[in-house]
C-alpha cells in the first residue's frame, strides 16, 4: 500500500517532480530555464534534478543537464573546496545573498547550527554532472556547464536565486526562479 511521502514538511515547494521556471541572466543575454526536481530529501541533505535552458546555442536551442546539490548544513559548509572555487570566490558569491549575513562573520563554523528541513533560507551548490539525454557530451561551444550554481532557496516566497561560477565565464551570471505550484501530490513510497 502507497503512503505519501513527507519529503516537504513545511510546504516549501522542495519535493520529487517539484518544478521551478525563470531566467538566467549573462550580460546582457536573458535565458529561460526550467527546473525539475527529482530526489529531495533535506534531513540527508539530498536534492537532484534537471535543469533546462533554452536559447543558449543555436546547435542546441534547448539543454538539459542533469545536477545534484550538495545542501549547506551539518554535512557541507559555506566553503566549497574543489571546482576551482577558493573561500574568497565562495565568500563573494554568498555575500550575494542578503540572507547569508549572518552566517558571514563565521562562515567556516556557521553550516554546522543550520537545519536545511527548518530553516527559511536554504543554501545550497548545484553541480551539473552531464547533458541530458547524451551523458558522454562534456562541451558544447557556447555553453558551459563545468561550472556550479550558488543557490539560495527562500521557503516564505518558494523562490531560488542563484550565481554560475566558473573560472573562464562571466562572474556572477544570475539565476531566479519561482515555483510552479502543482495540483497533485507527486511523491510515494511503497512499504
Amino acid at each position: 500500500m502507497p503512503i505519501a511521502v513527507d519529503n516537504d514538511p513545511l510546504g516549501s515547494g522542495l519535493f520529487p517532480g517539484s518544478k521551478f521556471k525563470g531566467v538566467q541572466r549573462s550580460g546582457r543575454s536573458e535565458y529561460d530555464v526550467e527546473v525539475e526536481l527529482q530526489d529531495v530529501n533535506l534531513g540527508k541533505a539530498i536534492l537532484c534534478g534537471y535543469l533546462k535552458i533554452s536559447g543558449l546555442t543555436d546547435e542546441f536551442p534547448v539543454l538539459t543537464t542533469y545536477f545534484e546539490a550538495e545542501i549547506v548544513g551539518p554535512r557541507s559548509s559555506f566553503l566549497t573546496d574543489k571546482w576551482d572555487a577558493d573561500e574568497k570566490t565562495d565568500r563573494d558569491h554568498w555575500q550575494k545573498f542578503p540572507a547569508f549575513s549572518k552566517y558571514a562573520s563565521s562562515v567556516k563554523t556557521a553550516h554546522s547550527s543550520i537545519d536545511p528541513s527548518t530553516s527559511d533560507h536554504i543554501f545550497m551548490r548545484w553541480k551539473e554532472h552531464f547533458l541530458v539525454p547524451d551523458h558522454r557530451i562534456v562541451s558544447i561551444p557556447g555553453a558551459s556547464f563545468a561550472g556550479f550554481y550558488y543557490c539560495v532557496y527562500e521557503r516564505a516566497t518558494a523562490q531560488i536565486e542563484g550565481y554560475y561560477f566558473h573560472q573562464t565565464s562571466e562572474m556572477f551570471q544570475s539565476l531566479n526562479l519561482r515555483h510552479v505550484p502543482q495540483r497533485s501530490f507527486a511523491g510515494f513510497k511503497f512499504r
